[in-house]
């Protein structure tokens, strides 16, 4: 373990005392309780889709906190990958609120799509990530995940670029995200968890349908 791990294990033990009831069950799903964080995390993030199906801001700041509540729980379950990601949301979340609201009536930021070119693009990239990215954990890491965990971890980081860009390819990006990171909290049982990114996987398609409605005619895929 490096330095820096050994430092959120020290900060997020002084949490768990301060804040002791976040890590009590708040309810049993197969016979595998279910923590207070694991709970509050899951509402935030289901709120935070709601509000960016229907291009509400206020699903950024949302994603924020949601974010950060992941990264206590999945470092407490060794999905290192996955908990630093947390982190890259929470602070992309900022850069996607502000790309929101910087612009507002004819000049606001409109859905678009990708060119076919630009596709294999984020293909390309979200692969080139995966290997990275799994090769590190696997090297610096205690995980017993390495590859799996790296996924959701790489491919995520590309689709929250594109949906901070409002690009209609994210709800793709995020299907795909959504249907490994399911298997893969079902493997640690975290099983709330579980669920929520089985309702992800269906929120996704209704992204997708919600948003190419709503594109300009001459951005119709």
């Amino acid at each position: 373990m490096t330095d820096l791990s050994l430092s959120v294990d020290s900060l997020l033990e002084h949490l768990a005392a301060t804040v002791p009831w976040a890590l009590s069950s708040a309810l049993v799903l197969v016979d595998v309780p279910t923590t207070w964080l694991e709970l509050i995390a899951v509402v935030l993030a289901l709120l935070m889709v709601a509000c960016t199906i229907f291009e509400k801001h206020w699903g950024w700041p949302l994603a924020a906190l949601s974010s950060l509540l992941y990264f206590w729980l999945f470092w407490i379950n060794r999905l290192y990958g996955d908990a630093w990601l947390q982190i890259f949301f929470a602070v992309m979340a900022l850069w996607g609120w502000w790309m929101w609201l910087r612009k507002k009536g004819d000049d606001a930021l409109q859905i678009t799509c990708l060119s076919n070119p630009q596709r294999l693009h984020t293909v390309g990239v979200s692969v080139v990530l995966w290997l990275a990215t799994g090769w590190w954990l696997r090297q610096h890491t205690d995980t017993d995940v390495p590859w799996w965990d790296a996924f959701p971890t790489a491919v995520s980081v590309v689709g929250q670029y594109l949906l901070a860009n409002k690009r209609l390819e994210n709800w793709a990006v995020w299907c795909v995200v959504n249907v490994v990171a399911a298997a893969l909290f079902a493997w640690k049982a975290l099983w709330l968890t579980t669920l929520l990114y089985v309702v992800f996987i269906a929120l996704s398609w209704v992204g997708w349908n919600t948003w190419r409605k709503r594109l300009p005619e001459t951005a119709t895929p």
